[in-house]
């Protein structure tokens, strides 16, 4: 991929800096890169074809971020998120989500709304049919149509980012069977909540989703495992 190629690729509001930060913070979240790995300037502008100019300057993004630390005179390495971060972006999110679904109840549209009703079958389906890998795909767009239908850019740009920052620990957590159901069967009373215009419901039912998430994530998962997780490849 050459920089004229990457320069070109996506959104045109998003300048080359801000989509080679973009790439390395997918890379971090998902876990191609692991804990303490360090990031070298020269080999990430070689693979994305860009020059080092870019690079550095997403360096320093992350690392306002809080996903990188850059030290002087020795490099850029990856802090990731901690166990306490996982808490605390599931206490916001439970709060925001919540309100986003509240707003979604008045403003979806009816091709999302369609398409909200197709995923939560199909995740239903899928669930049955033990095809549990089909899920967190599934999961995300669910959660990003709430964020497209709350008609506040601020309130879907946050919510996002803190969803992006927990991919892999919620992947760990869906692809199991009772979480997979459970999760499901919430999201249907959402669904159904917003369809209905109940925007208290759907605010209250959003809320429960992601504490009964969060708490399923504590019990099954727990900080011993999710470091063990973070830390490998």
């Amino acid at each position: 991929m050459s920089e004229g190629d990457i320069s070109k690729e996506g959104s045109d509001r998003y300048s080359l800096q801000g989509r080679v930060y973009r790439k390395l913070r997918e890379d971090i979240l998902s876990g191609r890169y692991k804990e303490h790995e360090e990031l070298r300037e020269v080999a990430i502008g070689e693979e994305l074809g860009v020059s080092r100019t870019p690079v550095r300057e997403a360096f320093r993004q992350l690392e306002l971020e809080g996903l990188i630390q850059i030290i002087p005179n020795k490099g850029a390495y990856v802090v990731g998120i901690s166990w306490k971060d996982v808490g605390d972006i599931y206490q916001m999110r439970a709060r925001l989500e919540g309100l986003a679904a509240a707003l979604a109840a008045h403003n979806i549209e009816r091709p999302l709304l369609s398409e909200m009703e197709e995923i939560v079958y199909l995740s239903e389906f899928h669930a049955k049919s033990g095809h549990m890998e089909q899920l967190p795909d599934l999961d995300n767009r669910f959660h990003h149509i709430i964020y497209e239908s709350c008609a506040s850019k601020m309130l879907e740009k946050t919510l996002i980012e803190l969803h992006e920052h927990v991919i892999r620990v919620r992947k760990m957590t869906l692809t199991t069977l009772f979480r997979g159901n459970a999760s499901n069967a919430e999201h249907h009373g959402i669904m159904e909540a917003i369809k209905a215009g109940d925007a208290e419901l759907a605010e209250k039912l959003a809320h429960e989703h992601m504490i009964n998430a969060y708490e399923f994530m504590k019990e099954k998962i727990g900080e011993d495992k999710f470091a063990k997780t973070v830390s490998e490849r």
